[in-house]
């Protein structure tokens, strides 16, 4: 009994110093990884001294219990005290070293808004299988997304915005089934937004705006009830508008502007839960819908620069709301509706059509 008492004893003794820090192996992927980088004008690495790095280390945080290294938390733009003295905002250049891969217990890596750092997201970056946040905004990097990024079950936010990431959106991003924020605006993206996007159920933003992809709108992104922002703006996305998208419950921002969409306007646009309707700058023909009623209630609403013809509907003087509405540059003809929320709306909105003509137009 007496042994199996101090067994025990020892390995409490053990247990206790070996948490007193971080890992030596922790320290060291740290240092490996802080050896990619260079920081010329705020000195945040120079905390990174001394054996243990859950002890004022800028940016790391460690699970208290453990002293494993759990965020990588560095911004480029900061509020805090270092970036004050400096007034300046953060630079950094150089690269993600794959060592960061080595900190198995990650939960968040924020690398963000440095501006030069460039190479690739680290492929190895997949095998942290409790990651949840991946922020790497408004950097340099390159390359493409890791192809089984969907490895990454936890993950809730996938932020890689305003990089030059290349390639296509690998299928498995779809098996990311936590996630809920989808970053990728201001890349170099290219192929077809993947057929089994819809199995992202968690998602309640999709922005992607600003890169290269072409082919249709998936209809299974309509199987994503959660999702309140699709943002598909100045791609080259064709075919039309999936009617189901009006059908989402909580669907209340659809940017489609600047792509090659065409087809007729699905009138489930017009009655929905979409409070800011985008699609300026596409190939959308035919006539407005006339299903507006009280459902309709928009921020703003832009319709500018497609082949839309025939009448402004008379119905659209029942919507609850319109905010900003955008008719120009098309085909439209006949009387603009009256309405008590048309009233400052400005000439702008109905210009470079065939032959509008009301208040704020010439009179018929």
């Amino acid at each position: 009994m007496g042994t199996s008492l101090l067994i025990t004893a020892v390995l409490v003794l053990l247990v206790g110093t070996a948490v007193k820090g971080c890992p030596p192996s922790d320290r060291a992927a740290l240092l490996a990884f802080k050896a990619a980088l260079h920081e010329p004008y705020l000195g945040i690495f120079k905390s990174w001294k001394g054996n243990d790095c859950c002890k004022k280390w800028y940016g790391i945080s460690c699970d208290p219990t453990t002293k494993r290294v759990a965020d990588i938390n560095l911004r480029g733009e900061s509020e805090d005290p270092i970036f004050q003295k400096a007034h300046r905002t953060g630079y950094m250049n150089g690269t993600i070293s794959p060592a960061i891969c080595k900190l198995t217990r990650l939960s968040s890596v924020i690398i963000a808004d440095w501006k030069g750092i460039s190479g690739i997201i680290p492929p190895c970056i997949s095998s942290l299988p409790f990651l949840r946040i991946l922020d790497l905004i408004g950097n340099q990097l390159s390359g493409e997304i890791p192809f089984d990024i969907g490895k990454l079950s936890r993950l809730t936010v996938l932020n890689i915005a305003d990089n030059r990431i290349t390639g296509r959106m690998p299928r498995s991003i779809a098996n990311l089934s936590s996630l809920m924020h989808l970053d990728l605006r201001n890349n170099l993206i290219s192929g077809t937004i993947p057929q089994n996007f819809g199995k992202l159920r968690m998602l309640s933003r999709a922005l992607l705006s600003g890169n290269r992809i072409y082919g249709p709108i998936p209809y299974t992104i309509s199987y994503i009830y959660r999702l309140s922002d699709l943002d598909l703006s100045l791609n080259r996305i064709s075919g039309p508008v999936p009617e189901s998208l009006g059908k989402m419950a909580v669907l209340a921002t659809l940017n489609l502007d600047g792509n090659m969409i065409s087809g007729k306007l699905p009138a489930t646009l017009i009655n929905s839960s979409i409070s800011i309707l985008n699609l300026s700058r596409n190939a959308i023909e035919g006539n407005i819908p006339d299903v507006f009623g009280p459902r309709s209630y928009f921020m703003m609403m832009d319709l500018s620069y497609n082949n839309l013809k025939g009448p402004i509907p008379k119905s659209i003087a029942s919507a609850s709301y319109i905010g900003h509405l955008d008719l120009s540059h098309n085909h439209l003809c006949g009387a603009i509706p009256a309405g008590s929320w048309f009233e400052h709306l400005e000439a702008a909105s109905f210009v470079n059509n065939d032959c509008l003509c009301g208040k704020p137009l010439k009179s018929c």
